[in-house]
């Protein structure tokens, strides 16, 4: 639903709107299904984008148009399909639950606070739900990117989106966001917990293989903190899961094209591994708080294949961090620091309200 166009009052001014508060959680983005002319729709969109490929518009075009958009949605969709599920794209699925199960996480914790989801690229698009949270009377918006670790490539890209829709809107709402949370301790500390419930039940491995989602090397040497980060992240992990430095490795996934990536490459990695001797590993993608294409199939489908046909006995793959009580209650404290000062509290009959509706979204996860 979009917000109508605002009209212009000559005869005194616009009444104010109805005070309320929202977060929405921004990610990257997904097909509307698995199919080549939905994933070529995407692809357009998703890699027009000029944070995300940094080359000159024009050749840009005639590569994007004339080679990418012809080739590659049949090949993408067959990927989406192995992995899409009867609720639909996993990232899709998993976004929407976490934004439910955070918006009961604040009532449990006295904050009435509207909670949504949207995707920079595909739907629902950042802009038609800030359409409809204005509809709705919200003055105030944190935007929250599902990206712990800030990059140009994703965290800068959603922010130019909102800064796009407002530059369309005149009363604008009051907006503040997110811009990392790489070392927060919440984060770390849920990721550590979901890494050992996995060795308690499946046994630990002779490596842990951090896989972050891959950018161009020219973002580092242009200032991107986005190597740094997910270094940190890695650093502080390893310190709660008591690992040795030679018993873990960071590595980036998802590289496209020919220009240099970040070093080392996950899947590369992983063959010279097996090759080395290494019999079991265990894979865990830190930087995607939602199971998606890049950790179903990349890692846990085409990963696994390459190091059991290089020599290795045993790969695992530990799931992200979903819809992870600890997690959840790590985006609840994230969102209440950046909410403060804002009027969010709850009164008792919300907050009982919010309490039951956690509930059953928490014993609705178990199941």
């Amino acid at each position: 639903m979009s917000f109508a166009p605002e009209p212009t009052h000559t005869h005194g001014a616009r009444p104010a709107a109805t005070s309320g508060t929202a977060i929405l959680l921004c990610n990257l983005g997904t097909p509307d299904a698995p199919t080549a002319p939905a994933v070529r729709r995407y692809l357009a969109e998703f890699l027009s984008d000029a944070r995300v490929v940094e080359i000159p518009k024009a050749l840009w075009w005639l590569i994007l148009h004339g080679i990418i958009l012809r080739t590659r949605p049949k090949k993408s969709a067959a990927k989406y399909a192995s992995i899409w599920t009867s609720e639909g794209s996993p990232l899709k699925v998993w976004t929407q639950k976490q934004a439910l199960m955070l918006r009961g996480y604040l009532g449990v914790r006295g904050h009435t606070v509207d909670v949504r989801y949207a995707m920079r690229y595909g739907n629902p698009s950042i802009a038609s739900q800030l359409d409809q949270l204005k509809a709705d009377g919200v003055t105030r918006v944190l935007i929250l990117p599902a990206y712990p670790q800030y990059s140009g490539t994703t965290t800068a890209s959603v922010f130019d989106a909102v800064y796009s829709w407002a530059a369309k809107v005149r009363r604008i709402p009051e907006f503040r966001f997110i811009n990392n949370y790489h070392d927060a301790p919440g984060y770390i500390a849920a990721l550590a917990d979901k890494i050992r419930a996995h060795w308690q039940q499946n046994g630990q491995a002779e490596q842990l293989v951090m896989s972050f989602h891959g950018v161009p090397e020219r973002t580092l040497l242009l200032g991107d903190t986005y190597h740094c980060e997910c270094h940190k992240t890695a650093r502080l992990l390893a310190e709660q899961l008591g690992l040795a430095k030679d018993r873990y490795k960071v590595t980036f996934q998802s590289r496209f094209g020919k220009a240099k990536w970040l070093q080392p490459y996950t899947e590369p990695t992983l063959i010279k591994m097996a090759q080395s001797g290494v019999k079991s590993v265990n894979v865990v993608c830190p930087g995607f708080i939602g199971d998606c294409l890049e950790t179903l199939e990349e890692i846990s489908m085409e990963a696994r294949h390459a190091f059991l046909e290089a020599g290795g006995k045993t790969f695992n793959y530990i799931e992200c961090l979903n819809d992870s009580p600890k997690w959840i209650a790590a985006m609840a404290d994230l969102s209440i620091q950046h909410l403060g000062g804002w009027p969010t509290q709850t009164g008792p009959d919300e907050a009982a309200l919010a309490a039951s509706r956690a509930a059953a979204l928490a014993l609705g996860a178990k199941q």
